[in-house]
């Protein structure tokens, strides 16, 4: 039987064999790398991934990869190609080509048509003399010392390699398009990662009816009222045009507590906090939750050019929106 201690010894032979392999792809980031770089960023067309078996899978990754950077890219099965899907290649296309051994039978097979089609062809292989490599305009080289697999046959170290090498192509291309958070948060607009991308304030406020705020006239009583109405824990306070003149929170409440005031009689203006922070409609939510919390501040009134409140928010809103 297997002890603890044997398979925690292997996984860490495995982890430091696999960070070898991913250390001795660096002698290969050489011109043939910027030459096959060179290719995609000039290419009219899309970046067409094809690989067999674990090359395949890891090719599916790529191309996602290259697709959610601003590289438009798809994954081909070279076996379905040979069956109608090189129907979806043209000559405006580049052609990613990945065989460890460079002799991938699937792969060679529809080399003469891409030739035929006029695409460009990249290969990724772990030899430079093989047949994939010569028919390939470039080569990227993904040689490594040896397979994490005990025995020598199961792909480990060669197929991390290629995936590192394929983020290395999908990083320096997106630097060179000049590739932006906001293009990104274009191809991602689902989930946490799109809301902290996407999300503004205008999207999460609270308006109209649902803004607190209250005269500077107005007592504090009053203005507790409005808060407890409201639910968001504070409320502006304005002058007769409206504009912004402070702000009462759940905190300055506290604070007046231990003091004499009269909250029947005491004007809101009194013990309001002036000068608030606020925010402008168009801030990204995700931006708004660093300010809060570098702050330390529970809430955002959300203001015009004019100063007058426009719209409020809370802690509560950032995380129910699942910015976070």
């Amino acid at each position: 039987m297997t002890s603890n201690n044997e398979f925690i010894e292997l996984a860490k032979q495995v982890i430091a064999i696999e960070q070898e392999a991913v250390a001795n792809l660096d002698q290969y980031i050489d011109e043939r790398f910027a030459n096959a770089c060179q290719l995609i960023f000039k290419t009219r067309g899309r970046v067409i991934v094809i690989g067999m078996g674990k090359s395949g899978h890891i090719g599916g990754k790529i191309a996602a990869t290259l697709a959610s950077t601003g590289t438009p890219a798809f994954f081909v099965h070279p076996g379905e190609a040979s069956h109608g899907d090189l129907g979806m290649i043209t000559s405006d296309d580049v052609v990613l080509a990945i065989s460890n051994s460079g002799r991938t039978n699937e792969v060679l097979a529809i080399m003469p048509v891409l030739k035929r089609i006029g695409c460009n062809i990249i290969a990724m292989t772990s030899n430079p003399s093989s047949t994939l490599a010569t028919l390939a305009d470039e080569h990227i080289c993904i040689s490594v010392p040896k397979e994490a697999c005990p025995l020598g046959l199961a792909p480990t170290s060669s197929t991390t390699a290629t995936l590192v090498m394929g983020d290395a192509i999908a990083v320096a291309l997106l630097n060179a398009k000049g590739f932006s958070a906001d293009d990104f948060a274009l191809s991602h607009p689902g989930g946490s990662l799109g809301k902290r991308l996407l999300l503004r304030l205008i999207d999460i406020m609270h308006t109209k009816e649902r803004l607190p705020v209250v005269r500077e006239q107005a007592s504090i009583k009053e203005a507790l009222l409005e808060m407890s109405e409201k639910g968001l824990g504070m409320t502006a306070i304005i002058n007769s045009e409206g504009v912004l003149v402070g702000l009462f929170t759940d905190g300055d409440l506290r604070r007046i507590l231990e003091t004499d005031v009269n909250i029947h009689s005491d004007t809101i203006v009194e013990v309001m906090t002036k000068n608030p922070i606020v925010a402008k409609q168009d801030m990204l939510a995700a931006q708004a939750l660093k300010m809060m919390e570098d702050k330390r501040i529970n809430g955002l009134i959300i203001v015009d050019e004019q100063q007058r409140p426009t719209g409020a928010m809370n802690m509560h809103d950032i995380l129910k929106a699942g910015v976070l």
